[in-house]
């Protein structure tokens, strides 16, 4: 198969042609060689943009797929690689998954206000959660009222 110009590859990938060129100075790519300073990129490399894909896809920042790509011996195997990178991913995943339900308890209570005026809710929510230093520790739990704030657990 012949070398394939930056927007034929684009368009095979799905992406951008200034994705490619992203992808290069990040160092996620090779840089390819050139022909009439354009770049001609070999059919191999679409394995490795579909596997930067899948690494986005899959929440990695453009630091966390150079590391996957390039940041372990040769010899790592891939599965093992993307083992490494899951573990914190996953548990990243989990702290938002928390947040995420903790936000959905917050808004489903607060749909349910009756108060006529903004400064009735004003009162109201400073006279039900004291505002102490370090609220960013504290979190909503579960109730079938409106949500209560307690310590989290370290």
């Amino acid at each position: 198969m012949a070398d394939l110009m930056i927007g034929e590859l684009a368009r095979q990938v799905g992406v951008a042609p200034s994705a490619l060129r992203y992808y290069e100075k990040a160092g996620l790519l090779p840089p390819p060689p050139r022909a009439s300073k354009r770049r001609q990129y070999n059919p191999n490399v679409l394995g490795r943009i579909r596997i930067i894909l899948l690494a986005r896809d899959a929440g990695f920042s453009v630091r966390e797929t150079r590391m996957f790509l390039n940041g372990f011996p040769a010899s790592t195997m891939p599965a093992l690689r993307w083992r490494e990178m899951a573990k914190p991913k996953i548990a990243e995943l989990d702290e938002l998954m928390a947040r995420v339900g903790q936000m959905k308890l917050i808004l489903n209570a607060s749909f349910r206000c009756e108060c006529r005026e903004l400064e009735d809710c004003e009162r109201l929510v400073a006279a039900k959660y004291s505002c102490r230093s370090g609220s960013s520790q504290t979190k909503v739990a579960a109730s079938k009222g409106p949500p209560q704030r307690v310590r989290a657990k370290r």
